[in-house]
């Protein structure tokens, strides 16, 4: 028996944004980001989440394995950030690939520097966020430092763990140009991505943002055209990135 604890926000099964197939997703409580579009507010905090153990997450795991692994997915673990409690996600990661699930780790990279090897060893897939390719941009957005996130794709690559680099296109923000092919160029350079999903700014976080009675930064900035988004996608295929 497993007493390992975490504590966690909520768990859900989901479709095609969160790793291949169908995924049981566990979302962890603590994130030291604040990003200015997060989507999930409500799991910022550790202490607004519940505490339970490891062999209470693989219990309710089971009861939906024989649906996720028919439908070509697996267990993903996001948040908040995943990397907070480093602990706990890696014995939730050790104990899917003993089970034989595929393991998702959703993260910024922000704390990559706590993901041991044995963790990542146990990860079959990063979906790795990167909010921005200017460091300037990515504090605003963040709060936080962009290099960490990049010296963890750079060691996902050196260890040969795949990615999928995840970049929400925020007008105004991320969509300056030189930016994005810098990114380009740099997930270019990196092996084991496989591919960019580059996902348009939606609100559906505002929400959330309004019942916490927290304001949402960016409530009048628009949804990106599909043009943009469309044309940022090609800047990646232009370097022979896959991008979606």
């Amino acid at each position: 028996m497993s007493v390992a604890t975490g504590r966690i926000h909520s768990w859900d099964l989901s479709t095609g944004v969160d790793g291949p197939g169908t995924r049981f997703v566990l979302f962890l409580s603590g994130c030291p980001l604040r990003c200015l579009y997060c989507a999930n507010p409500d799991t910022w905090h550790m202490r607004d989440g519940r505490e339970v153990t490891v062999d209470e997450v693989m219990a309710e795991i089971e009861k939906y394995r024989s649906f996720i692994t028919t439908a070509g997915g697996g267990v993903t673990i996001t948040g908040g950030e995943p990397l907070l409690q480093p602990a706990f996600t890696g014995e939730v990661l050790r104990r899917c690939k003993e089970a034989g699930l595929h393991t998702a780790l959703d993260t910024s990279g922000f704390l990559g520097a706590r993901a041991t090897d044995d963790l990542l060893a146990d990860t079959d897939l990063v979906l790795l966020d990167i909010k921005s390719f200017d460091i300037g941009t990515y504090r605003k957005l963040t709060g936080g430092r962009l290099a960490p996130t990049l010296s963890f794709a750079t060691r996902l690559d050196r260890l040969g763990v795949a990615m999928w680099i995840r970049y929400v296109l925020v007008p105004g923000w991320t969509d300056d140009p030189s930016s994005v092919d810098a990114l380009a160029d740099f997930v270019a350079g990196l092996g084991s991505a496989e591919r960019v999903d580059v996902l348009p700014f939606h609100k559906l976080g505002a929400s959330k943002y309004d019942a916490l009675n927290i304001p949402f930064p960016l409530r009048d900035t628009p949804s990106p055209s599909p043009a943009l988004t469309d044309s940022v996608r090609e800047r990646f295929r232009e370097r022979g990135v896959a991008a979606y």
